[in-house]
């Protein structure tokens, strides 16, 4: 359970420096992770991304300062990293539904977001049908778009390119290229560097590459496959979700940071529900091993 006490302690350094410059790159390193990593991490485990989470933590911050003091509204904007009053006043509007001059009155409603605190809660119930993978390295062709590292804008993107594919001839010429493990059409996300993120609808396949299309390979590894049946969406988020909060902190395994793999059915239309899979590289846990980056 060592990735989740680290995973707090960068939440600590997010809490001290609310009122600072707040560096994911910082943020991330205490974590032990890429900055791509933690940002999604965060995401899957606390269900809202970092940028809102640090959005709403200082609009609650700069709410109870509005109330208590007499502070101007541009000293306080400026304290919470805004230097303009205009985007002082969008971000505080979006928490509070008010403006920041009309929060000072009394009884006005506010939303005051508490500090994230992760901790493994026992919750038994459901059980979370899974196999151990050994994989040799997987060969992928398929179509990419490119992402951020703002996962906000990635959660707009990633739905609109799956749409435009599925609407074009494109779906079908990637499916029947499908002849290796695992079959089906998969959703990857793949981290090269910060100016190299990629979404990919792909298949395993060792078929030439065809015009339009690109190629990239995973490496060797070992893999935990979660099936599911139901509405993709849903199903997926909610095992990643899982996976961290656990299955992972009990396994005697670690993260890999390799690119999480969707597998969806093949099939002719829009596919929305039914048998999917999602992979996810782990290693061995090594206990007390040391943040390399």
């Amino acid at each position: 359970m060592e990735w989740l006490k680290k995973l707090s302690t960068a939440i600590d350094y997010i809490e001290h420096n609310l009122d600072n410059d707040i560096s994911y790159d910082e943020a991330a390193q205490i974590a032990c992770c890429s900055p791509f990593y933690f940002q999604r991490l965060f995401s899957y485990v606390s269900g809202i991304s970092l940028s809102e989470y640090i959005r709403r933590r200082r609009m609650t911050q700069a709410a109870f300062e509005l109330q208590r003091t007499n502070a101007k509204v541009i000293d306080i904007a400026l304290k919470y990293g805004y230097t303009s009053p205009t985007s002082f006043n969008r971000a505080f509007q979006s928490v509070h539904n008010i403006t920041p001059t009309a929060a000072r009155n009394l009884g006005s409603t506010l939303n005051a977001y508490p500090a994230i605190r992760f901790s493994v809660q026992i919750t038994g119930g459901n059980a979370m049908a899974y196999h151990i993978a050994e994989k040799y390295p997987m060969r992928m062709v398929g179509v990419r778009i490119p992402l951020s590292t703002d996962m906000e804008e990635n959660y707009r993107i990633i739905p609109e390119f799956w749409k435009s594919v599925l609407s074009s001839n494109l779906f079908s010429e990637i499916c029947v290229l499908s002849n290796q493990s695992p079959k089906g059409i998969l959703g990857v996300s793949v981290y090269e560097s910060p100016q190299r993120i990629f979404y990919y609808i792909a298949v395993a396949t060792d078929a030439p590459v065809p015009p339009d299309m690109f190629e990239f390979e995973i490496p060797a590894a070992t893999w935990v496959v979660f099936e599911n049946n139901g509405f993709f969406k849903e199903n997926v988020q909610s095992v990643f979700k899982r996976f961290y909060t656990e299955w992972l902190p009990f396994s005697g395994y670690e993260y890999a940071e390799l690119p999480d793999i969707e597998v969806y059915p093949v099939c002719e239309e829009t596919p929305i529900s039914g048998h999917s899979e999602v992979w996810i590289a782990i290693n061995k846990d090594k206990e007390g091993k040391k943040c390399t980056i």
